[in-house]
């Protein structure tokens, strides 16, 4: 049996822009998505914290070194420029191999620059 569990995370991202005219997903800045082990067109879970709703969606790459967090498509109804978000991603696991998951936790600052890993 393969369980799900926690990959990678961006924690506390600030969205710098929403678009509902486009095909729909989430632009991240390619540096963030490689800190967090986010790969182009992956599936993400995204929480915004200000007001609790949460999409599923797919990461796609934004401008590198940009810090742009942008969220599209039908999504962007649910999110405003200046939200606090969480960019989660999943992977399924052997029970072996989640005995000795580190999920890549990257902690960002108001700019969505790397801060630290956890």
């Amino acid at each position: 049996m393969f369980m799900k569990a926690l990959k990678g995370k961006i924690h506390r991202a600030t969205v710098t822009d929403t678009r509902v005219d486009y095909p729909g997903s989430l632009g991240v800045d390619p540096r963030l998505m490689e800190a967090a082990g986010i790969l182009p067109y992956e599936e993400v879970l995204v929480a915004n914290v200000n007001t609790g709703a949460r999409v599923e969606t797919y990461a796609i790459p934004a401008e590198p070194g940009s810090g742009k967090i942008e969220v599209l498509g039908a999504a962007a109804k649910l999110f405003t420029r200046g939200d606090i978000v969480i960019i989660m991603n999943f992977g399924y696991y052997s029970p072996q191999e989640i005995k000795d998951l580190k999920p890549k936790v990257v902690l960002v600052d108001t700019q969505n620059r790397v801060q630290r890993m956890l």
